[in-house]
């Protein structure tokens, strides 16, 4: 796919739906070059202009977490998923989020979104870093097309798209998420909703459904492809696209299907390469994904599967080489309602075989994973997960050290096995 090309007609489709006025526009447009307004008048009838506090929203929400009970092998980490899973982890702020957005024109919206829980080392913590920063721009009144322009979640894969807020089980599935490192990139967006898709997805985004929210039915996006608050790397743009439609069954379920893939090169940078390591200029990173969701009414089911190529770690070369990848999740979720209260309990599995490429020496995984849990919201703003863990994890990059109680597999693997029960604390706001 021309990269080039898609960028200019993504654009196109923007100016022409910018600077095209329909007849009826038009005519009222050359009728009033040729009124006169008086200005006393004009004062009178002009609307009282909206302080900022009124065009924008604030929002938030934070997640406190304590993974460490009833654990048996505190080696068995997942640095992508949790940095305080395992030896060295205690209480742990997830995410510390404050979200503003707000519409400053009828046609363009504004999100920005901090995190200030944000972990760039081993051994620093509640460090401030951007999560999204991006705007909307409707081309038509009825905000059916519009473009994304920023830093935003890329559209691949129901759960990458999920609010972390929204999200039940306590970490996105391996296999979709290592796609996409914390979900987002720079990049522009279109995406098409109509009115009564979009109020379809709105509906489902509430705290009950736990939807993915509004990135369109269709989406075609072309973003850098090095994950978010990165820099470029080459000259090759990643090319997105994604389709889904949801609807209600005759019994009132909701159905939410969805097909995804994207495609580009990826270069695992200097500093994602130990020493000894052979690495290409770049790698081949494609994946296409289906998705499907029945929303919990009461019982819900959720899955996920993807393939793809992208680079890894070979041991027995000691380079990174362009590898298939395959993997993906189900889950169920049950909802009870106790009166004003909600419990939702689930069961979720999980399955990856391929490389994480934005971590050191692009390494090799395989995952097995059940989750075992419920959510408990006693009211809107608390929510209390407690999630048992059974994992089964094995990776090799060059760091990997064979000679501890992890070594069982014998082919340049270190695996562990372990078990654990993980709380989570939520607050809304």
């Amino acid at each position: 796919m021309n990269v080039r090309k898609t960028v200019q007609a993504i654009l196109w489709i923007g100016i022409v739906y910018l600077t095209g006025a329909t007849p009826k526009a038009a005519a009222q447009t050359d009728s009033t070059t040729s009124v006169v307004v008086a200005p006393r008048a004009a004062e009178e009838g002009a609307p009282k202009k909206k302080s900022w506090s009124e065009i924008i929203n604030l929002r938030g929400y934070v997640q406190v977490r304590y993974n460490r009970l009833l654990e048996t092998n505190p080696l068995l980490k997942c640095d992508q998923c949790d940095k305080s899973l395992g030896e060295g982890g205690g209480v742990f702020i997830r995410r510390a989020r404050l979200i503003f957005s707000g519409n400053v024109h009828e046609r363009v919206f504004v999100y920005l979104q901090p995190d200030f829980a944000s972990a760039p080392g081993s051994n620093t913590l509640n460090f401030v870093q951007l999560r999204d920063a991006y705007f909307d721009v409707a081309l038509d009144k009825e905000k059916a097309f519009r473009l994304r322009i920023g830093q935003s979640k890329v559209p691949y894969g129901f759960e990458n798209m999920q609010s972390s807020s929204n999200r039940i089980v306590l970490d996105r599935n391996d296999a979709l998420n290592s796609a996409v490192a914390n979900e987002r990139d720079l990049g522009v967006f279109f995406y098409w909703t109509p009115p009564e898709i979009r109020a379809r997805l709105n509906e489902l985004t509430n705290s009950e459904f736990k939807g993915a929210g509004d990135y369109g039915m269709f989406g075609l996006g072309v973003y850098n492809g090095q994950t978010a608050n990165r820099p470029e790397a080459n000259n090759t743009l990643h090319v997105v696209a994604r389709m889904t439609y949801p609807f209600k069954l005759p019994s009132g379920q909701f159905v939410e299907p969805g097909l995804q893939a994207y495609t580009g090169k990826y270069v695992v940078t200097p500093d994602q390469v130990s020493s000894g390591v052979t690495v290409l200029p770049e790698y081949t990173d494609q994946r296409v994904a289906a998705s499907i969701a029945i929303f919990p009414q009461p019982l819900g089911f959720q899955a996920e599967y993807n393939i793809g190529r992208g680079p890894e770690y070979d041991a027995a070369t000691k380079s990174v080489m362009v590898k298939p990848l395959k993997g993906g999740y189900a889950q169920t979720i049950y909802k009870i309602k106790l009166g004003d209260q909600l419990l939702l309990p689930f069961v979720k599995v999980q399955y990856y075989q391929g490389g994480k490429k934005h971590e050191r020496d692009a390494t090799a995984h395989r995952v097995y994973e059940t989750e075992i849990g419920a959510e408990w919201q006693p009211f809107r703003n608390f929510e209390l997960v407690a999630d048992y863990s059974i994992g089964d994890r094995s990776t090799s990059n060059a760091s990997t050290i064979y000679n501890g109680p992890g070594d069982m597999l014998g082919n340049g693997f270190n695996r562990q096995v372990g078990n654990r029960l993980r709380l989570q604390a939520q607050f809304n706001f």
